[in-house]
């Protein structure tokens, strides 16, 4: 598949590129790229790959899939444009500021009979995929509840302004990585703290109460500004519980310069020092990491695009996310368990 980057930002030179690198029958066909700077960093990281003006030249020049990762205000067009022009497509998170807006993009996929993925990547995190394991192998017994907290010391990577906030930001990840998880979500219950920036009040830590319909309940929070980083999972079920704080593994590596395709059998496994702890009536028990592979998800894409098999986090289920989060603000102003709408 002939795969083209729209946007080389941080999201598409260190979440992206490294990864289409990596994945089986992938290739970077092009990027496009405006600022010098920009373009001066995809010539130096993805070195005879063609740098276009615009999505438009790009699609003349002929791609099978496209990536959209510029800023969330501009999404909507491009992906918009890439389906009218009979290309698959990834959209970056947010997919969308609400789920009507989702609705919408998720439609004009099914009318043109094209794949449109959602890019929840960290549903292939090493901690997420290791709980998974806990969780199938039956030891915590009834499961009761799950708990994420993902704190990162990045202020100046809060996203400002009314169409941002780190809900829809960090919260995007969390929410589906638990809805992967354990289902969908009924009911919320929401808390946010909000600080004033120069584009706009904007909501900088939330906590998340979901009551999924399965009955189970998870709690997921997360703060970029209160110079905290820390990644944890607890689960509690009637037998036991698993408890484990982890490395952001795979972003820790690519930001150290380290790449996938150079050691992909090797790639996404956490430190032993951070192996989980599993407790029951016969004690302790150290689990080690699984692999963690963004790789797999463009893998995945490929084979849903060639009709062979399903794509990873589709439209619906970014669609399912931004109710959840539409609920979530609902319940922050309100102070109210909110109901999640279909």
């Amino acid at each position: 598949m002939r795969l083209g980057l729209v946007g080389y930002g941080n999201g598409g030179r260190h979440f992206h590129a490294p990864f289409i690198e990596a994945a089986q029958g992938v290739e970077i066909a092009g990027v496009v790229a405006r600022a010098p700077c920009t373009r001066a960093a995809v010539e130096q990281d993805l070195r005879g790959v063609p740098v276009h003006g615009s999505l438009t030249e790009m699609l003349g020049a002929g791609v099978d899939a496209v990536t959209i990762t510029t800023p969330p205000a501009t999404r909507r067009e491009l992906v918009l444009k890439a389906l009218a022009a009979g290309v698959h497509v990834v959209a970056d998170k947010p997919f969308a500021p609400s789920a009507a807006a989702g609705q919408e993009l998720a439609d004009a996929a099914e009318r043109a009979g094209l794949v449109l993925s959602v890019f929840h990547n960290r549903r292939f995190d090493a901690d997420l995929r290791t709980l998974q394991g806990v969780l199938e192998g039956g030891r915590l017994g009834e499961l009761w509840r799950v708990h994420s907290r993902f704190d990162l010391d990045q202020p100046e990577q809060l996203e400002a302004g009314p169409e941002g906030g780190l809900l829809r930001d960090l919260g995007t990840h969390l929410v589906d990585q638990m809805m992967w998880l354990l289902g969908p979500v009924a009911s919320v219950h929401a808390q946010w703290d909000e600080v004033e920036l120069p584009a706009g009040r904007t909501d900088a830590a939330f906590v998340l109460t979901l009551r999924h319909e399965s009955g189970v309940t998870s709690y997921v929070s997360s703060t970029k500004l209160n110079h905290l980083h820390e990644r944890t999972l607890r689960a509690y079920g009637s037998a036991g519980s698993y408890a484990v704080t982890s490395a952001d593994v795979q972003a820790e590596a690519v930001a150290a310069g380290r790449r996938p395709a150079e050691d992909r059998g090797g790639w996404g496994f956490d430190d032993p020092s951070h192996d989980g702890l599993l407790c029951t009536a016969e004690g302790e028990e150290r689990v080690p990491s699984a692999q963690g592979d963004y790789a797999a998800f463009y893998e995945e894409f490929a084979r849903a695009c060639a009709g062979e098999g399903s794509a990873p986090s589709p439209a619906r289920a970014g669609v399912a996310v931004l109710a959840v989060l539409d609920a979530a603000r609902e319940s922050a102003v309100s102070g109210q368990v909110v109901t999640v709408r279909r």
